[in-house]
């Protein structure tokens, strides 16, 4: 069995090869335009994504969807985490926390697993953390520089690619894992 995932990300696709080739389930990527809906949800964002790609693809694809959701700030930038990364960036993130004393984020993760026309399952990772002060570390990117996962005190970007995934909530992996192993079509 094969699933493509549709990804440029190369340590999403590290991820997931981890936990499907063991399965016997070969991960293959592509990484393509796909136009993104404007929601307040992850998850309609990747289910309108995973059938676009699937009606390109053609067989079993995998597509995920997450975004940062700071409880002070009402949840943005949620499903909008793309777009506020390319103009205000984490420093514009931390200028809007500035203020603020509840630093209560999480990041959300949604896999859409299509495997025909008319069978997509969801599955969802929450990484519970906080929003630090001021920018920090030297790894990975993006909001990894100003976000602190629960139980930890240094902001993903000051752990090494080896470390810094386990820090994230596999629950979505793991759970695509089980269904696939218990679902698995040769």
């Amino acid at each position: 069995m094969k699933i493509t995932y549709v990804t440029g990300n190369k340590a999403k696709i590290d991820s997931a090869r981890m936990y499907l080739e063991p399965l016997g389930i070969e991960v293959d990527n592509i990484k393509m335009e796909i136009d993104e809906i404007q929601s307040d949800t992850c998850e309609d964002v990747v289910i309108h994504s995973v059938k676009e790609a699937y009606k390109k693809v053609k067989h079993p694809v995998l597509k995920n969807d997450s975004g940062l959701f700071i409880e002070s700030l009402n949840g943005f930038p949620g499903v909008y985490t793309h777009c506020v990364e390319d103009t205000i960036g984490e420093d514009g993130i931390l200028k809007l926390m500035e203020d603020k004393t509840n630093r209560n984020a999480k990041f959300i993760e949604v896999y859409a697993y299509m495997e025909d026309e008319d069978n997509i399952k969801i599955f969802t990772s929450v990484t519970k953390g906080t929003i630090s002060y001021n920018k920090s570390g030297t790894y990975g990117w993006s909001y990894d520089y100003i976000f602190i996962p629960e139980g930890k005190e240094k902001t993903l970007a000051n752990y090494k690619d080896s470390e810094r995934y386990k820090l994230w909530d596999d629950t979505g992996l793991k759970e695509l894992s089980n269904y696939l192993k218990e679902n698995k079509h040769d």
